[in-house]
């Protein structure tokens, strides 16, 4: 869809100055003339609610608020508004109400893990830093509705300074993501003052922004932002396509500008029900990405939210989707398949099994088409001995090469004082040897 005649069309439906080109792409005047009610989108779009539905729509509104630029509700083909992925993403739905038995407030258990206010710190070398609570449109399907939009919980300016000297304090953390709500709905200003903080911090060696301005109001995307963000290298940055609709000739212009700014480029996707859960709508939005320079990073089951059970799918779903297009198109165009684990287990992948069997010299792997072969092991191979002394190591490629705490999983197979086990602490044999005395 050609976001320019949508728009022209659209033009008799928004509000005024909508006519008006530069008015138009100006990011500021979007938010300000942002659609936060539903008797504007009936008539922005000429549609008309039943009075049943607006009753229940108007409950939704009231528990998760409705914001959408004009723009990104000019995408909206409204003759076919129900079905339309845009409209599923950026409308309410009396569906969002329904909270299930499994639904949670906080599924990933970001505020369990936050040490000071905005940070969420659970994988050891890195920390989200919520830097704002707000966004350009409200996606239905956001994980954190507990509290984007919620006025009440904007961050002070005390907040983000604890959250400044906790990362100060954490020479752990070398990779830290700016987030939200959105944050470039900071000032361009603002944002230079965080990113320049975070600059000056020595061992934080990258620092990533997410945000879903690209898609939803390219405008954003302005010469004076990039050269900002260009002046923090290294940065990167993952935007948010769910639809191959939302990339628009105004969305690819944007991720020009930030690309020829010298900014990587990710993607995240959420597999929504009745948005993407398509192999063909996949494969087309992946091959547009990379078209755009722009690196399909990851595609997330939908969380355990309230009110998303409409859009989740079952997890073979996303397996059926990756097998799709593994083979089937450049390996740097599929993302990875992850489940955010509920009460903060974090990200985990899930992807389509091509080990079919091993043996001890040998692998039986599957390809894409069915083939199975056989890859040999080799027959002679030492392990490096290993005892975590990086700075006495003689494969050391130099001062950054650092042991880290190889917990979970990965203490198992450490070779200098290996894990045996890892035992969850609700296991009864475990609590019942610790409650009972051992025989003398």
């Amino acid at each position: 869809m050609n976001v320019n005649e949508t728009r022209l069309e659209a033009v008799a439906r928004c509000p005024e100055g909508a006519d008006d080109p530069t008015r138009w792409r100006d990011w500021r005047w979007q938010l300000r003339n942002s659609f936060t009610s539903l008797d504007d989108v009936e008539k922005a779009l000429a549609i008309e609610f039943d009075e049943a539905e607006r009753v229940l729509l108007a409950e939704t509104v009231r528990h998760f608020p409705l914001s959408v630029t004009p723009y990104y509700l000019s995408l909206i083909d409204a003759d076919n508004f129900r079905s339309d992925p845009v409209f599923r993403q950026a409308l309410p739905s009396s569906e969002e109400i329904v909270v299930r038995d499994h639904d949670m407030k906080d599924p990933l258990a970001e505020d369990e893990d936050s040490p000071v206010a905005l940070i969420t710190h659970r994988y050891p070398d890195r920390v989200l830093f919520r830097v704002s609570n707000t966004c350009s449109m409200y996606c239905r399907h956001c994980t954190r509705k507990r509290t984007v939009g919620d006025t009440s919980c904007a961050p002070t300016s005390e907040e983000l300074d604890a959250a400044l000297d906790y990362i100060r304090s954490a020479p752990a953390v070398r990779d830290v993501l700016l987030s939200g709500g959105d944050p470039l709905m900071l000032s361009d200003g603002r944002l230079d003052e965080i990113l320049t903080e975070l600059d000056a911090i020595e061992h934080v060696e990258v620092v990533r922004l997410g945000t879903r301005m690209p898609a939803v109001l390219p405008y954003r995307i302005t010469d004076e932002l990039c050269e900002i963000l260009a002046k923090h290298q290294p940065l990167w940055l993952n935007t948010h396509f769910n639809h191959p609709a939302e990339l628009t000739p105004d969305a690819e212009e944007a991720l020009a500008r930030l690309a020829d700014a010298g900014i990587p480029l990710g993607n995240q996707t959420v597999l929504l029900a009745g948005v993407n859960d398509c192999s063909r709508i996949m494969l087309r939005l992946v091959q547009r990405l990379v078209a755009n320079r722009v690196r399909p990073y990851y595609l997330y089951q939908c969380d355990l939210s309230e009110g998303l059970s409409h859009f989740r799918t079952p997890v073979g779903k996303g397996i059926e989707i990756i097998e799709s297009l593994i083979g089937h198109t450049s390996g740097f165009a599929v993302p990875t398949y992850v489940v955010d684990a509920p009460h903060g287990g974090g990200k985990i992948p899930v992807m389509p099994n091509y080990i079919v069997s091993w043996a001890s010299d040998r692998v039986v792997l599957r390809n894409y088409e069915g083939v199975i072969c056989t890859y040999r092991e080799p027959d002679e191979y030492k392990r490096a001995a290993c005892t975590e002394e990086c700075e006495d190591c003689e494969r050391s490629v130099g001062k950054g090469c650092r042991a880290t705490d190889s917990g979970g999983v990965a203490g198992l197979m450490r070779e200098c004082d290996p894990v045996d086990s890892l035992v969850p602490n609700t296991n009864a044999r475990y609590l019942r040897r610790e409650a009972e005395p051992a025989d003398d």
